[in-house]
């Protein structure tokens, strides 16, 4: 299903501002044992490495995902989905079932903030 912008709220460039989004690097990417949807992610965003939980699991292979550079929510509230815990959120696209992560179109260091 596509969201448009007539589906969610107008927002401030303060509330937009809020949002720490950086580009990551997949380092490895893993099933997760309890959930046939998530892959767990773990990434670097240049300051360290992290735990993220992502539904891409019916969309993407490990192998488009690792080594790759991924856009990240990195100031998200850490939380537990099914034992595991996750520190961000993956950004992704999506159209007619078709979905993609967002990734740079150059190739940025890993940490480099989107503005």
């Amino acid at each position: 299903m596509d969201t448009t912008a007539a589906s969610k709220p107008i927002i401030s460039i303060d509330d937009f501002a809020k949002l720490d989004l950086r580009v990551a690097k997949v380092l490895s990417c893993e099933p997760h044992p309890k959930a046939d949807k998530l892959w767990v992610l773990q990434v670097d965003i240049g300051t360290e490495k992290r735990q993220i939980l992502a539904g891409l699991r019916e969309h993407v292979t490990p192998e488009e995902l690792v080594g790759k550079k991924i856009v990240v929510i990195a100031n998200l509230a850490p939380r537990q989905i099914r034992g595991l815990e996750s520190q961000g959120m993956v950004l992704a696209a999506e159209s007619e079932g078709v979905v993609a992560p967002l990734t740079p179109a150059k190739d940025v260091r890993e940490g480099a903030g989107i503005k």
